[in-house]
């Protein structure tokens, strides 16, 4: 079943207490693009400047990721450097370059606009929504968000907060987005302000669904001896997540609990090396032994 994602494609610099890479490929619909690859076919819009590599296409072409919507403008590529310390729980941002990503406007194909999962990975609600106003009967609509938003247009997030299905964000924009300390708390009052599902990343802790037809559910991580570089893995989380369900055509609570395991199995992929070389490496097989594993690792 078709699946679609909006974000960004982005050049990377990275420095970890295991090193550090120089403008490799990232961005946030990149990752959610490799990971969702796995189980099926990818839409992806986004923009990219000049100086975005033939080899860098090559490596999306070569993963089942349909590039109609990838245009290629005079300019540079958005870029973002971070760094990581310690335990790497949290990124800090040392330079975003918006470049040509500053005046991105989604613009999908036709062929896309019949997509029927759709991933908004994180950006302005007004970008989403313009999203939402191009497709035409969408099955399943996830968006990401985070703090600028949820601090800058709050009133546009609510208004995105109707149209949509579901909603994943971290435990602090969680917090800053329904005003609540108690993480429980704010999962029941962010449902009550309209998506049917929602799903809190809590990094090395694992993740937590709060939905209306299905109660709660909460997972922990899958348990990795080795983290490299965290960059990318909550979006790898929404690509094996949202990757299963459109395979599958599942949108119910049930389905969604299973689909949170895959991503939970394809984060912990990405955070064993640098960029997407993880996802350069394995197949099917090592997915669903991890799977396997994962299952006997939560199951009492």
């Amino acid at each position: 079943m078709s699946l679609l994602v909006v974000g960004t494609v982005a050049f990377d610099s990275v420095a970890t207490p295991h090193g550090r890479v120089e403008r490799v490929l990232g961005g946030s619909a990149t990752y959610f693009s490799f990971a969702a690859s796995f189980f099926t076919p990818v839409r992806l819009v986004s923009v990219v400047g000049e100086d975005f590599p033939d080899e860098f296409m090559a490596a999306l072409r070569q993963r089942r990721v349909d590039l109609a919507g990838l245009a290629r403008v005079p300019g540079r590529t958005f870029s973002w450097c971070g760094s990581y310390e310690g335990t790497m729980n949290e990124a800090r941002t040392l330079d975003v370059q918006l470049n040509v990503y500053g005046d991105f406007s989604p613009a999908l194909p036709e062929a896309f606009r019949d997509s029927r999962y759709v991933f908004l990975a994180n950006g302005s609600p007004d970008s989403q929504m313009r999203v939402l106003e191009q497709v035409r009967e969408p099955r399943l609509v996830v968006a990401d968000t985070m703090n600028l938003w949820i601090e800058r247009t709050p009133d546009g997030l609510r208004k995105l907060l109707e149209r949509i299905d579901a909603l994943v964000l971290n435990e602090g924009e969680a917090r800053m987005l329904s005003g609540e300390p108690n993480l429980i708390a704010a999962g029941e009052r962010i449902l009550a302000f309209g998506p049917r599902a929602v799903i809190v990343k809590k990094g090395e802790h694992g993740s937590l669904l709060f939905s209306r037809d299905g109660g709660r559910c909460a997972l922990p991580a899958f348990p990795v001896a080795r983290v490299v570089d965290p960059t990318g893995a909550g979006d790898s989380f929404a690509g094996g997540m949202m990757g299963f369900l459109a395979r599958n055509d599942l949108n119910d609570a049930a389905a969604l609990r299973r689909a949170m395991v895959f991503g939970t199995v394809m984060s912990s992929f990405v955070v064993e090396d640098f960029s997407l070389a993880p996802f350069q490496r394995i197949g099917e097989a090592e997915i669903w032994s991890r799977y396997h594993d994962f299952i006997r690792f939560i199951t009492v």
